[in-house]
């Protein structure tokens, strides 16, 4: 299930977790990187790696699909979406998956115990779930670039990498990359119940090893703790010597994503939001970047 080839990455960009409003303001990210140095984000946009995890999965398969990123951008900034409104508390939700992982005696215990609350609670019909998914994708075949996307088997509460060698829909790989557990429906692969990637961790950053200079594109006030799984810090930490760069969100953004970051209401103001943090943080990645 995995399919990771192990030839080394020169360049990695890392999109996270974040639900819509993350997908719009990663996507207003690497618009403001253009607005102030277009070679650049194309150069980002070229990396040799895209990982990506939850939301970040349909950013990774949005700008590696060959869509101009002018295109991908504007979208977010039309009212017209597939995405489904949902009504979710999310502190109900993060106090929930808390308790289940409470005890929890490593990664794969605590995925475990997140996966049998996700194969427990009653979600959305899995139909229109993936329809919106797949409207999310304009073109709906893997690119021939190295991408990962990231889930957690449900059951073994294993990490799934799915890239273009898995046999897997690149559809079905997003759709369970973003299955949040208790709001969206787990998707079924080989056999595999799979759920979030974002459970493991927001930006699963680690699968980047060896790269020899990294992106990490993450919708969080640095220093916030993440809501569930792995810290950012300890990645970043674990992917030493590479040189690594991190995009994080600003206050404006925070304010942006709202109460309830799962809404398509929120998609404008974040990718608005994101476009000014991309630019301001240009400088810093033509930097990384060289």
């Amino acid at each position: 299930m995995h399919g990771v080839t192990t030839s080394v990455p020169d360049t990695a960009l890392v999109l996270a977790g974040g639900g819509v409003a993350g997908i719009a303001w990663e996507l207003g990210v690497l618009r403001g990187l253009a607005d102030a140095d277009p070679a650049l984000a194309d150069r980002v946009l070229a990396a040799d790696l895209v990982v990506g995890t939850s939301a970040g999965s349909a950013v990774a398969a949005q700008v590696t699909s060959g869509v101009p990123l002018d295109e991908l951008y504007a979208a977010q900034l039309r009212p017209e979406t597939a995405e489904i409104e949902v009504d979710v508390d999310l502190p109900a939700l993060v106090a929930s998956i808390n308790a289940a992982m409470a005890g929890a005696t490593g990664p794969e215990d605590a995925g475990r115990r997140i996966g049998a609350l996700a194969l427990a609670a009653p979600t959305t019909d899995p139909a229109p779930r993936l329809a919106a998914i797949d409207a999310r994708l304009p073109v709906k075949t893997w690119p021939e670039r190295r991408l990962l996307v990231a889930a957690v088997d449900a059951r073994s509460g294993e990490l799934a990498v799915l890239t273009r060698d898995s046999g897997v829909a690149l559809v079905d790989a997003v759709a369970a990359s973003c299955a949040v557990p208790g709001v969206w429906p787990p998707v079924v692969v080989d056999g595999r119940p799979l759920i979030d990637g974002g459970t493991r961790s927001m930006a699963n950053s680690d699968l980047a090893s060896g790269a020899g200079r990294v992106l990490v594109v993450l919708p969080a006030l640095e220093g916030a703790p993440a809501l569930w799984g792995s810290s950012l810090d300890a990645e970043l930490a674990a992917l030493a010597p590479s040189a690594v760069h991190v995009v994080y969100a600003d206050q404006a953004s925070i304010d942006a994503f709202g109460t309830n970051a799962l809404s398509p209401a929120t998609r404008a103001a974040s990718a608005q939001a994101g476009r000014a943090v991309g630019a301001a943080h240009a400088e810093a990645v033509a930097a990384l970047w060289g």
